[in-house]
């Protein structure tokens, strides 16, 4: 291969860009609820949190989904020696605590805090929640900022009506709760070790008009009940989010109206959301908030950086070729008389280093015609 070289002009021939690719991503609650008898959902011996596949997992099509924990912190009034895997309940808090959100000053591990305000040490703070860990292959780079949904069977019952009018079975009206960061895109918080976060919002809507299961938060019909956090993948979501409305102390206040101071039943019929936190394994907890999922919808990110190398070709540059195949008995072969301009054919692009070693090489669809009548400026990117 015949070659001739240039030295790019650092300030005019190069540029870097940044370009972010988006994807659709909807989790049907089908398979996230056990499409397949439950064979999609993993459960470790450790007990510490489980795996959810769009198909099962013993399989080589299975893809990993996500996976669901939860946990309390230690101060909160839910913890209780006596409590089923209460330790692990609260170094799962601690993990999450620390790694998303960090120490304080003197040493311990910050809490959540419903509206991300970390200097706040009182109030609003999320003692007992769920988490909700995407997988790298759904997520890629990010979650995309405002895109979040996640939408919640929120009947009195899993799978049966709700307490309020228009929630029976028979009315076929179903409670939801429609969970969004709906400010995400341009009320990111930054005060994070691992980068962007959004609080989550809350609101209730049902296949009926809103009566008693209307949302409580001085009456608004929406309310933060955890955070988004977008380069992690990990969503922390309230155990609130389950309580009724008389709930007081750490917890933060609950979110459905009309079931006076109980708290939704999980699977277990008169198993609250507290008493499952308490007396339910972290396997069976996650099985309680599954089986509410019945939709998960976001766009992922994937951040290609590029940089574009303008190759430019003066009309006096490139018009001879090196290969030796290109004279014969020293004259040009290209030539049919002496008075002809030279013609050579650009083939190739070569980027090379300081030590001329080459680090990439680009190949033209077809040989460009080069002549001193001919300016080009080709342009190369690499993608990373």
């Amino acid at each position: 291969m015949a070659t001739t070289e240039k030295i790019l002009d650092q300030t005019h021939d190069i540029v870097s860009t940044k370009t972010l690719l988006h994807e659709a991503i909807p989790l049907t609650g089908t398979i996230v609820s056990g499409t397949y008898a439950d064979n999609n959902v993993k459960n470790y011996s450790h007990g510490m949190f489980q795996s959810v596949f769009d198909y099962p997992y013993l399989s080589s099509s299975a893809n990993h989904v996500f996976d669901i924990t939860m946990g309390y912190a230690a101060s909160s009034k839910l913890s209780n020696s006596a409590n089923a895997q209460n330790q692990k309940k609260i170094n799962l808090y601690n993990q999450m605590a620390q790694v998303l959100y960090g120490y304080n000053q003197d040493g311990s591990i910050k809490s959540f805090d419903a509206d991300g305000n970390l200097s706040d040490t009182t109030t609003d703070k999320i003692k007992e929640a769920y988490f909700v860990s995407f997988s790298r292959l759904l997520m890629k780079d990010e979650i995309q900022k405002g895109t979040f949904n996640l939408t919640l069977n929120a009947n009195q019952k899993h799978g049966h009506g709700g307490g309020g009018s228009g929630g029976s079975a028979a009315s076929g009206s179903l409670y939801r709760l429609s969970i969004t960061d709906a400010s995400g895109s341009d009320s990111y918080l930054i005060n994070s070790p691992v980068g962007e976060y959004g609080v989550l919002y809350v609101t209730a809507s049902n296949m009926g008009a809103l009566t008693e299961d209307e949302l409580l938060s001085s009456h608004a019909n929406t309310a933060p009940c955890g955070l988004i956090f977008y380069q992690a993948g990990v969503c922390v979501l309230t155990a609130s989010v389950f309580a009724g409305a008389q709930v007081t102390g750490n917890r933060n206040h609950g979110f459905i109206a009309g079931l006076g101071s109980s708290s939704l039943d999980m699977d277990k019929a008169g198993t609250t959301i507290d008493n499952s936190f308490k007396s339910t394994a972290i396997s069976g907890n996650a099985d309680n908030i599954r089986h509410r999922i019945e939709s998960v919808t976001f766009n992922n990110t994937v951040e290609l950086n590029s940089t574009i190398f303008f190759c430019r070709i003066n009309h006096n540059e490139f018009n001879y070729s090196a290969n030796p195949t290109y004279l014969t008995a020293s004259q040009i072969r290209v030539k049919n008389i002496k008075s002809d301009p030279p013609v050579s054919y650009i083939t190739s692009i070569g980027l090379y280093d300081a030590q001329d070693r080459l680090l990439a090489c680009g190949k033209l669809s077809e040989p460009l015609r080069k002549d001193p009548t001919i300016e080009y400026t080709l342009r190369a990117r690499l993608d990373y």
